[in-house]
């Protein structure tokens, strides 16, 4: 198969996604193909891809699955029974059923699955303290991207490639034991959690200089009201916690702590061609 145009769609507040399907296209591209690249973050789009066209769909997982607003997004990305690499970005605990969400939505969009991968991204309630994921995707995991793109290109090559179903896509085993003594830390920390379950500000350290507003997905930041987080809108991304340059916004939450010391080990990702 002869590609004519490469497609990234991502939806990634932290960055994560993006660079993880920037680089499979990297690969995928060798340095010929032209990349098209649409990061609907922060907007939704209108794309028509062509049959010899090809999409890198990635997004964060959030729960175990894709996040409604992430779908939402790239709802008006349509294929013609169009090849797409289904990548699923999560932060070094599970990715659970996010492959198989993402695989059945780009299915009714009009693409045909032809790969599909797992990589690990710094989880959003990582922080310095409990870091979970930190600094990933690093070289290592952007080098490995690229390298499942030139795979892809590979498979793609061929007059008899096949479709993947990315529910086959699994993660990586733990131990019932470190699964079940995981559980009895998460339902301690809720137990004794007095917080708030999004960003707030500390209004000795703001500035207001704007930067948590424009990279907030949802608009829960108003521009000018940097203090303020509208809890409803907030999906807990943390990009705003992350990008903030004076560390005036955080989260106190219940799972760094235990996400931090069950999941700290690393992990690598997983493929499925």
């Amino acid at each position: 198969m002869t590609l004519n145009k490469i497609y990234t769609v991502c939806f990634s507040p932290t960055a994560t996604s993006r660079k993880v399907s920037d680089a499979v296209a990297q690969g995928l591209s060798l340095g010929a193909i032209p990349v098209v690249r649409n990061n609907l973050t922060r907007r939704a789009a209108n794309l028509q891809l062509r049959s010899h066209d090809l999409a890198v769909f990635a997004v964060p997982v959030y729960g175990g699955h894709v996040p409604p607003i992430a779908l939402e997004r790239m709802s008006g990305v349509k294929g013609d029974n169009t090849p797409a690499v289904v990548v699923v970005v999560y932060g070094n605990r599970a990715f659970e059923h996010a492959a198989e969400d993402l695989g059945a939505f780009v299915r009714r969009q009009g693409f045909r699955p032809v790969a599909c991968a797992a990589f690990v991204g710094e989880h959003s309630y990582s922080t310095e303290a409990h870091p979970i994921g930190a600094g990933r995707p690093d070289r290592a995991d952007l080098e490995r991207a690229s390298s499942f793109g030139r795979e892809v290109y590979t498979k793609l090559a061929s007059d008899n490639w096949s479709e993947v179903d990315p529910a086959r896509l699994k993660d990586l085993p733990i131990g019932e034991e470190q699964r079940e003594a995981f559980v009895r830390a998460i339902t301690a920390s809720k137990q004794n959690f007095t917080g708030r379950m999004f960003p707030v500000t500390d209004p000795a350290r703001c500035v207001l200089c704007g930067t948590c507003s424009a990279m907030c997905p949802t608009g829960a930041i108003p521009p000018g009201n940097e203090l303020k987080t509208d809890p409803e809108r907030c999906i807990r991304c943390c990009a705003c916690v992350k990008v903030c340059p004076e560390g005036a916004r955080t989260l106190d939450n219940p799972y760094a702590r235990p996400l931090s010391a069950f999941f700290g080990g690393r992990k690598e990702p997983v493929v499925l061609l």
